[in-house]
């Protein structure tokens, strides 16, 4: 087995991991690149695979540094399930063609505009179509097995609505090995969403470590802060 990190490694943003065994080739995440002079480019380049290659995607959640380039997978030849909790599958129903809509506008302004060049969109509203009609909606705790060899279940990160800690195993050689892949994790005691739920064990863990080299403020203290503070902004990766 290997694991390619194609993104959301050494950054924030650009979320996509490649994991091959002898049978398969599948997805966790396929996100797009958020901020830097390069994002642009790095967004419109060739994934480094071939799409049509890929038998199934796995996703975590649905902020577009970590959904964004579904389209633009499906445009390209991915024919596979794209396999996400329900409320990602409801969230990516706004936020795909929100991006779609938002990158259609931009080449029309652009080509108004004699000053500017323009780029075409990286995918279009036809392509987050195709691409949500091959999303598959998944309850949480429930296990699937989306080839042979190959089963999963999605476990609440508390992230966001539909956030999901997904864990996978994988069979070669009649050894089975546990992947765990944190997606973003939320922190526990919070407002609407639950907490993460644990997990017991691991052979591989790919985990979220945005925050890793701080100690979070409670609750409380969050609330003592955006009181006496005139604006606060918070940023979700």
């Amino acid at each position: 087995m290997k694991i390619q990190f194609l993104g959301g490694a050494g950054e924030v943003t650009g979320s996509c991991f490649l994991v091959e065994t002898a049978k398969t080739r599948f997805l966790v995440d396929c996100g797009m690149v958020q901020g830097g002079s390069d994002a642009p480019a790095r967004n419109r380049a060739d994934f480094g695979f071939d799409p049509a290659s890929i038998d199934f995607v796995l996703l975590t959640h649905a902020h577009v540094d970590h959904s964004g380039l579904l389209p633009k997978l499906v445009r390209d030849g991915f024919r596979g399930s794209i396999y996400a909790t329900t409320a990602t599958a409801d969230l990516l129903g706004v936020m795909l063609p929100d991006s779609a809509h938002i990158q259609e506008s931009d080449a029309k302004r652009a080509a108004r505009s004699p000053n500017k060049r323009i780029s075409p969109p990286i995918y279009t509203m036809r392509d987050v179509t195709d691409c949500l009609s091959q999303v598959q909606p998944m309850d949480y705790e429930r296990e699937v097995a989306p080839c042979r060899g190959v089963r999963c279940r999605f476990r609440d990160a508390g992230h966001i609505l539909g956030s999901a800690i997904i864990e996978v195993w994988v069979k070669e050689n009649n050894r089975t090995t546990k992947l765990v892949f944190s997606g973003d994790l939320g922190q526990p005691g919070r407002p609407i969403v639950r907490d993460p739920a644990p997990i017991e064990d691991a052979d591989i863990l790919v985990i979220e470590s945005t925050y890793g080299d701080r100690t979070h403020a409670g609750l409380a203290g969050v609330e003592e802060r955006s009181s006496s503070e005139p604006y606060m902004t918070a940023v979700a990766t």
